[in-house]
């Protein structure tokens, strides 16, 4: 059994580790499972726009991914958490920006994904927190 190697992303990663005592992703073998990654930059400011804030969490599960020896094309399973637009509806915006990026960033191959809202996540400007699960080199 492989034993397992944990990674802090650069940046944001380091200071939460420091900070909060956890780890952005770890691997096993082929398995790579990342932390839930919001939507913040470096120095943990959040955009302003929904959508922005969407799109650079799936660019932190990016960059978070690439250190452990993965891409989103080596994502089975997402799970993403939002802060919904009503209490019976996640909302348009979530929605759409979701597939969007599940379509630019992992082609034809869709992955299994849950997706829940929440009414609270780990910093009080966050609206989107995304996990993923990998497998490194499943796909063609």
């Amino acid at each position: 059994m492989s034993m397992p190697e944990f990674f802090a992303t650069p940046g944001y990663g380091e200071t939460q580790l420091a900070n909060m005592h956890y780890n952005q992703a770890v691997r096993i073998g082929d398995r790579i499972e990342t932390s839930g990654q919001g939507g913040w930059d470096d120095d943990w400011n959040f955009p302003e726009s929904l959508e922005d804030e969407i799109v650079q969490a799936f660019d932190n599960v990016e960059r978070t991914l690439a250190l452990a020896g993965a891409t989103w094309r080596d994502v089975i399973h997402v799970n993403s958490y939002h802060i919904p637009d009503s209490p019976h509806f996640i909302g348009e915006v979530h929605n759409r920006v979701m597939v969007e990026q599940f379509r630019k960033r992992m082609g034809d191959r869709a992955p299994i994904w849950t997706e829940t809202g929440v009414q609270a996540l780990g910093a009080p400007k966050m609206r989107i927190e995304i996990r993923v699960t990998a497998i490194v080199g499943h796909h063609n």
